[in-house]
């Protein structure tokens, strides 16, 4: 852990753009512990799904902080994840040796798209379930299997309760997943170092990742927190279409 955390070798050319990818994990990290928290008092039935969440705003102590913190730190991580992407692309940091960390953050994004789609449909308001009639019905494109897989995800013929238990517990399950993706990301990482914005080698200029990054991703890190903290207390819907 120390080697990894403190003195992990850091190029000292890295700048501010090599802090997204850390912004999108501590977000990552917010999405989990308010997600447990709304899972104390969230009923996956369609008819108090809806009423569940309603009573999490209104008489759960705090409830409507953790629902906020939850739906508003999904807005942050994709929004981070995505300039780590461009990040990479700008910089072709997906060129070896760093082709299996790009390959394992495509599926990072594949998997967090999916784990926010169906947290899109679990509050299961009017756009939750024509949301998820909607995409679900995309895989009935696929040739000869497409309706069955259709009704397979649906339990049934059409959506019902087996289709909102069963995003639910998708929901933290592919969660789970998602944190072990992160972590393998990470292991890549550390075992062929970070690209750099002009292509030196690690072993050429360095130093311990706290004596150098680590000051400009806690700093990265206080920025974002006071803006995400002023989304969540004064402009909550701002990033956030559904309810």
């Amino acid at each position: 852990m120390v080697s990894h955390l403190k003195n992990y070798p850091t190029l000292l050319g890295l700048n501010y753009n090599w802090s997204f990818g850390s912004l999108t994990g501590v977000f990552l990290v917010i999405q989990l512990i308010s997600g447990v928290f709304l899972s104390f008092h969230y009923i996956a039935e369609i008819d108090f799904a809806f009423e569940s969440v309603e009573y999490i705003m209104r008489e759960v102590n705090y409830g409507w902080l953790m629902r906020y913190t939850h739906a508003n730190s999904a807005s942050f991580f994709f929004i981070f994840m995505y300039l780590h992407i461009f990040r990479a692309i700008f910089y072709k940091s997906y060129m070896k040796p760093h082709h299996r960390i790009w390959s394992s953050g495509v599926v990072i994004l594949i998997v967090s798209i999916v784990v926010a789609f169906i947290g899109y449909v679990l509050p299961w308001g009017q756009m939750s379930y024509w949301g998820a009639t909607v995409i679900t019905n995309l895989l009935s494109a696929v040739p000869l299997v497409g309706l069955d897989l259709v009704h397979w995800i649906w339990g049934g013929q059409t959506i019902n309760k087996a289709t909102l238990t069963r995003f639910y517990s998708l929901h933290y399950l592919l969660a789970i997943i998602l944190t072990v993706l992160v972590l393998i990301h990470l292991s890549l990482l550390h075992e062929v170092g970070s690209s750099n914005p002009i292509g030196i080698s690690l072993q050429k200029d360095n130093d311990p990742f706290n004596r150098s990054f680590g000051y400009k991703d806690f700093y990265a890190f206080t920025v974002a927190m006071i803006f995400f903290v002023y989304i969540v207390f004064f402009w909550a819907w701002f990033i956030r279409t559904s309810r």
